[in-house]
Order: C-alpha cells, then structure tokens, then sequence
C-alpha cells in the first residue's frame, strides 16, 4: 500500500459510515486472504462482501452485492491496488 495513513482512513471512513470499530488487524487478516482470483470468481467475492458486511455488522442486501461484484470486475482491480478497491466498497 502507497500510503502509510491508508488503514487508519479506511477504519475512519468505517467507523464515520457504520458507527462500528474495526481493528487494523481485522482490516488485514480480511485482506491478505484476497488473491487475484478472488476478484475473478462472483462467488469468492460474495464472500468477501459478506466477511466486509459481517465484520462492521451492517446487512448488504443482494442487489447492492451484485453492484459491487459489477463494479469491482469492470474496474480491473487489482490485489496490488487494495487501497482503490476499499475506496470503492466504501463509496456503497
């Protein structure tokens, strides 16, 4: 990741839009099970937003899972850019 202050934004912006408190260490345990693949594959992202979803505790209905799934494979993505991609999830 480029910018030092990056998991500290992330946990603000979460904290800011959910009311809930993620660890830095939760943030990375998340990520560094993400691979190239992961972005590839509808079912391993609907896992992925569900881990996201599951751990600030805030529901994400099917439509918005479909929007991000679209958005996250038309924007090519990829896991060396994890940064534009919470920036994206954090946008919904």
């Amino acid at each position: 990741m480029a910018d030092k202050n990056m998991p500290k934004d992330v946990l603000n912006v979460v904290k800011k839009k959910t009311g809930k408190s993620v660890s830095e260490k939760d943030i990375y345990k998340l990520a560094s099970g993400v691979k190239p693949s992961t972005l590839q594959s509808d079912t391993q992202l609907r896992q992925l937003i569900k881990q996201v979803a599951g751990l600030v505790n805030v529901p994400v209905s099917d439509q918005t899972t479909n929007d991000l799934i679209q958005a996250i494979k038309s924007s090519k993505v990829s896991t060396d850019n994890l940064e534009q991609l919470m920036k994206m999830i954090m946008k919904k």
